[in-house]
């Protein structure tokens, strides 16, 4: 029996989401929790594997058992055993050809920036933070030139192993509540570091360091180097993955994020 989960998690005291040597990653207290509820092996595969650092509010994975429990069996003994950073937010049967990440079609990012003069306390970790002003309409209309298929190689990581740096850009949005300024991203599937790159070139035109239209120059370009710095592992979260109706999992990106913020 295929299984598929939804899991949520704080990435700042994990080594990121793929299992290690030595542990320490999201992948491996998931897979203890669900090891002591089944006393068997259980080995899981996420749609995308988070760096040391980058949260989840809808990260889904999948798992093989031949054990057949209720699944809110599953929720309840995940839960039990999970430390409390990490969460299972339901658990559905799947079909055997249903696969975490080759069955999604989308995956929807948000970078959550706090942009004030002085940094967080509470939030640390969970934000990040740009002290210079920043143009919100200046990021906008340079995040429109994003939009569609497109060559992401200026925001790809060197050390990334995706087949083609060419991705589709389905939403590229910029939105300020106050001091906090929200980017989000939903595209096809994501290059390694792609939102925190974008997000330090959106930076630099939204400080006036670059024109809205440079965005378009560094796509052309397809030049790593000519792009900004990488910003911070802290504000970026894994919110919703897309997969078409035919699998019959929940809808995406229901889960409370930001309660009482409209459209969060």
């Amino acid at each position: 029996m295929r299984i598929a989960l939804a899991v949520e998690y704080d990435g700042s005291c994990f080594r990121g989401w793929q299992k290690q040597p030595g542990g320490g990653t999201v992948q491996d207290a998931l897979q203890d929790a669900l090891q002591q509820f089944a006393t068997l092996p259980v080995n899981v595969v996420c749609a995308g594997r988070t760096d040391a650092g980058v949260h989840a509010t809808g990260q889904v994975v999948h798992f093989d058992t031949p054990l057949d429990r209720a699944m809110h069996a599953w929720v309840r003994a995940a839960n039990t055993f999970l430390p409390p950073a990490v969460a299972v937010r339901w658990a559905q049967k799947v079909a055997d050809d249903f696969h975490a990440r080759s069955s999604a079609h989308s995956r929807h990012y948000r970078y959550l920036l706090l942009n004030r003069p002085y940094r967080t306390g509470v939030w640390q970790d969970r934000v990040g933070w740009y002290h210079h002003p920043l143009d919100l309409g200046r990021m906008q209309a340079a995040a429109r030139l994003l939009l569609g298929e497109r060559d992401f190689s200026a925001f790809r990581a060197a050390e990334c192993q995706a087949n083609s740096p060419v991705k589709s850009m389905h939403r590229a949005e910029i939105r300020r509540f106050g001091d906090l300024l929200v980017f989000d991203f939903e595209a096809s599937a994501f290059l390694h570091h792609m939102v925190r790159n974008l997000v330090g070139s959106l930076v630099f035109v939204g400080q006036g360091k670059r024109p809205p239209e440079w965005i378009s120059e560094l796509l052309a370009a397809r030049d790593r180097r000519l792009a900004a710095p990488t910003f911070v592992a802290a504000g970026l979260y894994l919110v919703a993955v897309g997969y078409p109706p035919r699998w019959g999992l929940p809808a995406a990106g229901n889960a409370p994020f930001l309660p009482g913020i409209p459209g969060l």
